[in-house]
């Protein structure tokens, strides 16, 4: 897939699920604007070698989505500096395991903080762009937690349920300015969050629910969100693609 002279925004593009996103994108052919927490000497190096390398260029932001303060700046300076937007791939999100009534209410407002509605602040600043230029695809990263309602979840679980409704909403609003909206909603994918959160028993014995008997690998979803930021998926509006080996 050729994604030659296309502006497509990762958040969370700086490990798992968003760096896998940002190379795929990258070697697609497109400029990739990656945003980040903070600044990392990795990606900066990484940037600064393929841009004297190649025409396609990948751009750092490195910005908080825990706070709306640096949100709006950041998605504001983003509309400035670019003319046109394709894509955005709203990966960035924290995890949070605990039974609810051991949790506290504000830690569960800080999920739902980064998780939902700083998505929603960045995504309604980009939009606008993207309705100037009468086309763009909007991917907001999911899961299938939001989906199976798993015990100790609930605050990570009902954050990502809401980017489910959201991306059904806005696929009604938006579309009639020819801008897509769909959602992707991993199972179980080797990331440093799922090894931090299980042990490898554990991961083994959920392995063995899974119909192709094996775990994820971060490129086998960035593959979808590539897919989904191409023409090739021009018709594909308002879906929850599930990518989980087949988990029920």
């Amino acid at each position: 897939m050729n994604l030659s002279q296309k502006n497509i925004i990762v958040t969370g593009a700086n490990k798992g699920i968003g760096a896998a996103t940002v190379d795929k994108l990258y070697k697609a052919g497109a400029n990739v604007i990656c945003c980040t927490r903070k600044p990392n000497d990795e990606l900066i190096d990484k940037a600064d070698k393929l841009n004297k390398k190649n025409e396609n260029k990948i751009f750092n932001y490195f910005f908080d989505f825990s706070s709306e303060e640096q949100v709006l700046r950041e998605a504001n300076k983003i509309t400035k500096d670019f003319e046109k937007i394709d894509c955005l791939v709203n990966n960035a999100g924290t995890n949070h395991v605990s039974l609810f009534l051991m949790d506290k209410i504000e830690e569960i407002k800080k999920v739902f903080q980064i998780n939902f509605f700083s998505q929603l602040l960045f995504s309604q600043i980009i939009i606008k762009k993207m309705m100037k230029n009468k086309s763009g695809s909007i991917i907001f990263l999911t899961s299938k937690a939001a989906i199976d309602s798993i015990s100790g979840r609930l605050a990570y679980a009902s954050s990502k349920s809401c980017l489910i409704d959201t991306t059904k909403i806005l696929s009604k609003e938006l579309g009639r300015f020819n801008i897509r909206v769909n959602g992707i909603a991993p199972g179980l994918i080797d990331t440093d969050m799922l090894n931090d959160q299980l042990s490898k028993d554990e991961i083994e014995n959920l392995k063995k629910k899974i119909p192709l008997n094996k775990i994820g690998l971060t490129e086998n979803v960035a593959d979808l969100i590539l897919f989904m930021c191409s023409e090739n998926s021009s018709y594909i509006n308002g879906q929850i693609i599930n990518i989980d080996g087949g988990q029920h």
